[in-house]
């Protein structure tokens, strides 16, 4: 919660009735003030005046007096089994009747407790506060609270959402008596044959199909949320112009129903199209995304020209029916973006909003541009159904786990759609710690936690359901972004910012609900700066949290993985982190001295390296899984790792891809740009030679670190003989 440490002052109490939290600990302990510019420019963005004092007692005086003006809050977010109540405020002495209606049209009614306080004048009216109570036995679900008051709106009903949430997620509770294991991979990185220089949706249906057969209950891939719409496009996948939406760089153009229909010459342009990008399929130097993204935009569009049957016509006006106006306006602005470009002056002006008559005309004038880009939608949507169903037919028992990125371009799909509950002014980061000391801005807007709930998160549930339509689980980047962010006011330096509070209960509960409500596994990325509690309140409610074994420490020890947490998520390393084979070799050290990032002589940074790894090992060694003195070879060492961290008690286990194959080289190096290839690192052994799916099976080395996990965690392959030697199989490389 926000810091009351300062009520006298009058800015500090304004910041603690925003939750603007005035002090903040840094890495090293210490607590530090939040400049009084600073929390001007944050009260600023978050809609409060404190200009000065006066202004301050104000902006205080209307907040207090905020609720009282409204009949229902913008939102009831209550626990399945808790009492939870709310405030319905009417003039004083008015009856009121309020009812509770469901999705399927069941309905309860509200009890009147016993809660009382005075009746104040608000406006001239002098108003009551009734207090009512959600029935303890309503189950999980989105409901609307119905207000009916004789003297309010001439007895017309008034109502607000109401999201009835698990008190714990039951699919977290379903994972208790085995553990299981997964890959997590960088999907846009694993191709295949069939592939266009860079995986795909099919390709992540492979993946699943074989490493389901292997014996894992899981795939974690990178975001597949969506980027520009046309090249160049942004390789982060963690830095989206869309989080509710998925990336058409990702479909496999041949399993387009429509394909199979093409004109001839239409299908020997994609056919030429695929013969050149396959051959993307071999290069291990950098993915080029937006040659392919051009290649499949080409293709798409040809494939847009063929006639639908009538059943499938009816599949995509349903899916257009389902996704509303969220996926119109999305549409709207791949157009516009298309048309316009990414700095035109327009998007400061006349298209500055999707609300606009600039952006009403362009409804009609680009109508089939923006069904192009919706169509695009739902092949995705189809796709991804096949890849999740691909996966249970496999034996996983969770299939695939998305990853949720923190936030989206400033400049993309979700700020100009969502920018009602989107602060500006502001944007996200971090603090300084001991390895940003200027702090980190990641250049993207927060959601505004008012205007928010004032929609009663309904953005934050629509984009949920669109993830979990075809998902076994979701992993959520930063999940304390869900309790504080660090909010950066426009034009200071990332280290001056203060953290502002969100409605944990709302944002955590929600996000609760609808993976309840989808038969889906929560995870947590907890690292970094978090107040203790917050993982306690995770656990409550059966998120998982999240373990990486370097991190995990006791003083200067390697904390024994029989200490680790159950309710997580464990891995070796972490995406951010070289492949372990190349963190044995001090790969992140190389390439920080490469590119001038290291803040002490390089000699210090290798024996730091070293020192870390000679502790862990020796842990390793202690549990038996090495040979006397460690003298081994760099397989038999990571596997040892594996093994060791198999002793853990994590519900789930991570094998990185990249560790599977003995690949080396770094997927991102935090802190920089261009100047490193980050995420465009094709998968690839530790000899440099490509990997392809087909490969997997037959790949002596990602067969030997399976056993290992599978000996580890006392699971086994599904079906005899995998893990073993397979026969070489014919790659069919006619097909785009």
């Amino acid at each position: 919660m926000a810091d009351t440490t300062s009520t006298a002052d009058p800015l500090h109490r304004l910041a603690e009735a925003y939750r603007v939290s005035t002090t903040y600990s840094g890495f090293d302990g210490q607590e530090r003030e939040v400049p009084a510019a600073t929390l001007r420019a944050v009260l600023d963005a978050l809609g409060a005046d404190a200009g000065d004092d006066d202004a301050v007692e104000a902006c205080l005086a209307r907040r207090e007096l905020a609720p009282w003006r409204r009949v229902l809050p913008p939102v009831v977010v209550a626990v399945e089994g808790a009492r939870t109540r709310f405030a319905v405020h009417v003039p004083h002495g008015s009856a009121v009747h309020v009812s509770l209606v469901g999705e399927d049209g069941t309905r309860a009614t509200a009890a009147q407790t016993d809660s009382w306080r005075s009746p104040r004048d608000v406006d001239g009216v002098l108003t009551g506060e009734v207090t009512f109570e959600v029935p303890e036995n309503l189950g999980p679900g989105w409901y609307e609270v119905r207000a009916e008051c004789p003297d309010v709106d001439g007895g017309q009903a008034v109502t607000t959402p109401l999201a009835v949430t698990p008190s714990r997620l039951s699919t977290t509770d379903r994972l208790h008596g085995r553990r299981r294991w997964g890959y997590m991979a960088q999907i846009y990185s694993v191709t295949s044959g069939r592939s266009w220089g860079v995986g795909d949706v099919s390709d992540l249906a492979s993946l699943a199909a074989v490493s389901g057969e292997q014996g894992a209950d899981y795939l974690l891939v990178n975001p597949l949320h969506a980027a520009e719409p046309t090249p160049p496009v942004e390789p982060s996948p963690y830095l989206p112009t869309s989080r509710r939406f998925f990336n058409p760089l990702y479909l496999r153009i041949a399993e387009v129903p429509e394909y199979a229909y093409l004109r001839p010459a239409d299908l020997e342009v994609v056919n030429t199209l695929a013969a050149i990008q396959r051959r993307e399929n071999l290069d291990t130097s950098t993915i080029d995304r937006d040659k392919a993204y051009a290649a499949k935009l080409k293709s798409l569009e040809l494939l847009f020209t063929v006639r639908r049957s009538p059943h499938r016509q009816q599949q995509l006006r349903r899916f257009v029916a389902e996704g509303g106006q969220g996926l119109q306006d999305f549409g709207l602005w791949c157009a516009l973006r298309e048309e316009l470009g990414e700095d035109a002056p327009e998007w400061d002006g006349v298209a500055a909003s999707p609300d606009s008559p600039y952006a009403a005309e362009a409804r009609t004038r680009l109508s089939h541009r923006v069904d192009f880009y919706v169509w695009m939608q739902w092949l995705l949507d189809e796709q991804l159904e096949s890849a999740q169903r691909a996966a249970h037919l496999a034996g996983m028992d969770i299939g695939v786990i998305h990853d949720l990125a923190v936030g989206v371009h400033k400049q993309g799909a979700d700020a100009w759609t969502l920018q009602d509950v989107l602060a500006s002014g502001v944007s996200v980061g971090a603090p300084a710690d001991m390895y940003n000391q200027k702090g980190q801005d990641w250049s993207q807007p927060p959601w505004h936690p008012e205007r928010l709930a004032e929609a009663g998160y309904l953005p934050w549930r629509d984009m949920l359901r669109t993830i979990f339509r075809h998902a076994g689980g979701i992993r959520v980047d930063h999940v304390l972004g869900l309790f504080r962010l660090w909010w950066i006011p426009e034009g200071q330096q990332a280290s001056e910012g203060a953290y502002v509070y969100y409605d944990h209960e709302a944002m955590v509960g929600i996000l609760a609900l609808e993976a309840e409500l989808a038969g889906a596994v929560v995870v947590g990325e907890d690292l970094g700066t978090l107040e203790p509690w917050v993982r306690e309140y995770l656990a409550e409610r059966g998120v998982l949290g999240t373990s990486i074994l370097w991190f995990e420490t006791d003083g200067d020890e390697p904390l024994p993985p029989a200490r680790y947490r159950e309710l997580s998520m464990a891995s070796v390393s972490t995406h951010d982190f070289p492949p372990t084979a190349g963190f044995l070799q001090g790969v992140q050290v190389d390439v920080r001295e490469q590119l001038g990032l290291l803040a002490r002589p390089v000699e210090e940074e290798r024996a730091e390296a070293r020192k870390q790894l000679d502790t862990f090992f020796a842990a390793v060694a202690a549990d038996g899984l090495l040979p006397e003195g460690g003298a081994t070879g760099e397989q038999a060492r990571v596997e040892a790792l594996h093994r060791w961290l198999g002793q853990a008690p994590a519900l789930l286990f991570n094998v990185s891809l990249v560790d599977a194959v003995g690949e080396r080289r770094m997927q991102n190096q935090p802190g920089t740009g261009d100047e490193y290839p980050n995420w465009r690192i094709p998968l690839a052994d530790g000899a440099g030679n490509p990997v392809l799916i087909e490969t997997l099976p037959e790949n002596a080395r990602a067969n030997s670190l399976v056993r290992a996990i599978n000996e580890a965690l006392g699971t086994r392959p599904r079906f005899q003989g995998v893990g073993e030697p397979a026969q070489p199989q014919h790659t069919d490389r006619t097909a785009p």
